[in-house]
């Protein structure tokens, strides 16, 4: 499937938006970046999956002061599917208080709804270890 440039740009604006709304404290905006159905997949974090824009919510409230102050996106790389989903795989950046900061991927599944594009599935994965823990061959 191709896609046009106006949809990369939305999508891009879409993936871009999640900081913007978190670190505003705007969380009652969601509906704008996810689907009522979307998966917010924690599992590389040892949590359940949560399902539905009132689960991220909830547990982004639980977090309190625990949470980043900034949330940065980039690299966002986009890849149409030919059943018309677009698969986003971006680097997210966190910033806490503290001004520690923490890196995890953003693998998103990205659909066409009545209010444009949202995602509906995203994985989180940590970036703890310099190339994913890989060692030359050898």
């Amino acid at each position: 499937m191709s896609l046009a440039l106006e949809d990369r740009l939305a999508i891009i604006e879409l993936v871009s938006l999640h900081g913007h709304l978190v670190d505003d404290g705007s969380l009652d905006r969601l509906e704008e970046l996810f689907t009522a159905d979307v998966v917010y997949d924690l599992t590389d974090f040892g949590q359940e999956p949560l399902s539905g824009v009132a689960a991220i919510q909830e547990a982004a409230w639980a977090l309190g002061a625990a949470n980043p102050v900034a949330h940065h996106v980039t690299n966002v790389v986009v890849t149409a599917w030919a059943d018309g989903r677009v698969q986003v795989r971006s680097k997210g950046l966190g910033v806490k208080a503290d001004g520690s900061c923490g890196s995890v991927s953003y693998d998103d599944t990205v659909v066409r709804t009545a209010d444009g594009w949202r995602i509906s599935y995203r994985r989180l994965s940590p970036r703890r270890t310099p190339l994913a823990g890989m060692t030359k061959p050898g």
